[in-house]
């Protein structure tokens, strides 16, 4: 998939006047790229759409009209763009009492790195997790992680198919798998070229 550059973006001002309804087209978008394993993980895919949002909101936020600020954030928000051969998602981990959460991403440490793609009759794809930057301590894990699962060709074609497709977190506090929908499934497969 490709980059985004300065050019696919909206100015501040057009930004402005065309917000609610690109917000909209998003959120649309996002429903099918969105995973829940279990009761308290999220996983989102990350695309070229999904990741131009986010950009947009950030300069909208922090008033960037410069042309180096602008390649800032294009240079922070671009890697969560899928390359074709894998698929990119930010992992949220959802516990909405503060002393819960706290306990339990102490509870979880080291779960993104036990979140796997099963394909088929694939071997498994594990998540390579925060390759930007650690966000675990020796302690705890974070709430928030990003991850990337690299396919095969084998893989892709599996994906693409009528095979089926599921996540699966094997982590001795929070053992979960969810089957994708077919909706789900192609949209992640549409991520791969």
């Amino acid at each position: 998939m490709k980059k985004l550059t300065s050019a696919d973006l909206y100015t501040l001002e057009a930004y402005a006047r065309d917000r609610a309804a690109f917000r909209t087209r998003v959120l649309a978008h996002k429903q099918a790229r969105t995973v829940h394993i279990g009761a308290h993980m999220t996983l989102i895919f990350e695309d070229r759409l999904s990741v131009k949002y986010q950009v947009q909101e950030m300069l909208r936020i922090e008033r960037i009209f410069e042309a180096a600020g602008i390649q800032d954030e294009l240079d922070a928000y671009n890697p969560l763009i899928p390359d074709g051969t894998n698929l990119k998602a930010t992992q949220l981990i959802e516990y909405t009492d503060p002393d819960e959460r706290a306990r339990r991403l102490v509870e979880l440490h080291g779960i993104e790195h036990r979140i796997a793609l099963h394909i088929g009759d694939q071997p498994p794809v594990f998540a390579i997790a925060d390759e930007d930057l650690g966000r675990s301590t020796e302690e705890k894990t974070s709430a928030v992680h990003f991850l990337r699962f690299e396919l095969g060709a084998a893989h892709i074609a599996a994906l693409r198919g009528a095979g089926k497709a599921m996540f699966a977190v094997d982590h001795p506090g929070y053992a979960q798998s969810v089957t994708l929908t077919r909706a789900t499934q192609q949209a992640l497969a549409a991520d791969l070229d």
